[in-house]
């Protein structure tokens, strides 16, 4: 059994996607898990449901993660019903309607970094201050999402997203490197072109099937084959491994 089992994750935004598939699998291999959502509470009681009912542990837990207050609520929520946290999945994020740089808004902008980088930084920060042997804490680890589009740019559709994700791949390096003597090993997952909703949300309900024909192995990606890294990452099985960029991507 992993050394992990019985430890406590806090996925962000685990209601859907990506996140509920996270929840789901790190449920499976032991971790009681705290399901985020922000306003979506049937889909993540619905993750919750389903896996206290393959006789794992989870609650959900409300929080804008770009609001201070509410992490900090959401943290002492988790301290109080679950103890400890022993791992983090930083997933919460948002896109928007595909547009050039020279459209967009100021409003878009504040809210693209509020929820995408400053929203896991603050979740990052409360997770350390938890984690960390040097606040008297087990150690853990965090799994920041960022995106292949970090890479890619995204030119003409979310070049503001792919800056977000570019400023997560930097933060994760950095504090990786800041907290890996403190028993806390952080990593990011790069996703490319995976099926879920976040892309209907922008608009492009088709864009994996329009843009599968760019990827190498010429099909987007399952949120299951992405959260098998994730939780990859959470275990012990990666326990040497901090400051690395996974690309989930198809080889794109």
């Amino acid at each position: 059994m992993d050394q992990m089992n019985g430890r406590v994750l806090l996925v962000t935004g685990g209601g859907r996607g990506i996140g509920a598939a996270t929840a789901r699998l790190a449920a499976q291999q032991g971790w009681a898990v705290a399901v985020n959502y922000a306003a979506n509470s049937l889909a993540a009681d619905e993750v919750v449901r389903a896996i206290r009912a393959g006789g794992g542990r989870a609650m959900s837990v409300q929080a804008d993660v770009a609001d201070e207050a509410q992490v900090l609520a959401m943290f002492a929520r988790i301290d109080a019903q679950f103890g400890r946290l022993g791992g983090l999945v930083n997933n919460a994020g948002v896109v928007d309607v595909s547009a050039r740089v020279d459209e967009m808004s100021m409003a878009r902008w504040r809210r693209m970094f509020d929820i995408n980088v400053i929203g896991s930084m603050l979740c990052a920060r409360e997770a350390v201050r938890r984690m960390s042997t040097r606040h008297g804490g087990e150690g853990g680890a965090i799994v920041n999402l960022s995106s292949a589009a970090s890479r890619l740019g995204s030119p003409g559709q979310y070049v503001d997203y792919a800056a977000a994700k570019g400023a997560i791949d930097a933060f994760t390096i950095g504090l990786a490197k800041e907290v890996a003597a403190e028993g806390i090993r952080v990593n990011a997952v790069r996703p490319g072109l995976i099926e879920t909703d976040i892309h209907a949300s922008g608009g492009l309900p088709d864009r994996v099937r329009d843009l599968q024909h760019l990827v190498p192995m010429q099909r987007g990606g399952q949120a299951d084959e992405v959260a098998q890294a994730i939780v990859w990452l959470l275990s012990d099985a990666a326990s040497y491994t901090t400051m690395s960029l996974l690309d989930v991507s198809g080889g794109r």
